[in-house]
């Protein structure tokens, strides 16, 4: 078919028009996605990140003279007024979910625009404001009893918001988090402050925390408590425990030699990992 001269240059002008639209519109999506990512997004992404439950089998698999399988178990549990997610979390033996050693509260929030966030990057400490920088807080139970595989209940069996605000006891520690380099394995990476926390498990006067979020919701945690003269005395030394979410057949092997706990248990929890700080 033939076109004229003049037909032909509005369909040129036209293809032009078509082009640079899709460009703007393009940079306006590009523009709004990036905006839409707020602190608030990034806590949340770590709240859903630590629920769950997450075995560190493989690692015990791979090293069990310092890592047992432990189960860690975390949910929602209420939301403060500002905003903040509050978690409860449970740690046990695979082998005995019902009996946790260990419960807490975990608290998320964004630090606030105008803190200056204390992230320790290698060996160095930064001290100005990460926009995506925000606080993992740890709070001992009011009545630990009471919360006993909370996450395992249905909802209306378990102690409700309002009573698990008011059951929030002392601040244990603070983890300050940022969003992980290009190129890292994790999303999320922080720690305490070098001075840790007070602590006075097993003889230690302060404690360390790291903790990462991994991609596919793993979790990485390492805790360790040192004495007045900087000698750890409890805690892990290889590195942190890896929690990898759970497989769908997590009963098929209940009584792994991995998930029952020697005879000489005590002595190597003193060494690897803290029951209560």
């Amino acid at each position: 078919m033939c076109v004229g001269p003049n037909q032909n240059g509005w369909t040129q002008a036209r293809g032009l028009v078509v082009k640079t639209l899709l460009l703007i519109g393009g940079a306006i999506l590009v523009k709004r996605l990036t905006k839409s990512t707020t602190r608030w997004d990034h806590a949340r992404i770590v709240s859903r990140s630590l629920s769950g439950e997450k075995f560190s089998k493989e690692q015990a698999s791979r090293d069990p003279d310092n890592y047992f399988n432990l189960r860690w178990l975390s949910c929602p549990a209420a939301e403060m007024v500002d905003g903040s997610k509050v978690l409860y979390f449970e740690q046990a033996f695979w082998r005995t979910p019902n009996k946790p050693y260990r419960q807490r509260f975990y608290m998320v929030k964004p630090c606030p625009k105008e803190m200056k966030c204390d992230v320790e990057v290698g060996c160095s400490i930064y001290l100005f404001p990460f926009p995506e920088c925000f606080k993992l807080s740890t709070y001992a139970i009011r009545d630990a009893e009471e919360y006993k595989n909370f996450c395992d209940r249905p909802k209306d069996q378990r102690p409700q918001p309002e009573e698990v605000i008011g059951d929030i006891a002392e601040h244990l520690t603070t983890v300050h988090l940022k969003r992980c380099e290009r190129g890292k394995r994790c999303l999320y990476e922080g720690s305490t402050p070098s001075d840790g926390f007070p602590n006075s498990w097993n003889g230690a006067t302060f404690c360390t925390s790291e903790f990462a979020v991994m991609k596919n919701n793993e979790i990485h945690t390492w805790d360790r408590g040192y004495d007045d003269d900087g000698n750890q005395v409890w805690g892990v030394k290889e590195g942190p425990y890896e929690f990898k979410p759970a497989p769908s057949s997590s009963f098929v092997d209940m009584f792994s030699p991995l998930n029952l706990p020697p005879q000489s248990m005590d002595k190597r929890i003193e060494g690897s990992f803290v029951l209560q700080e």
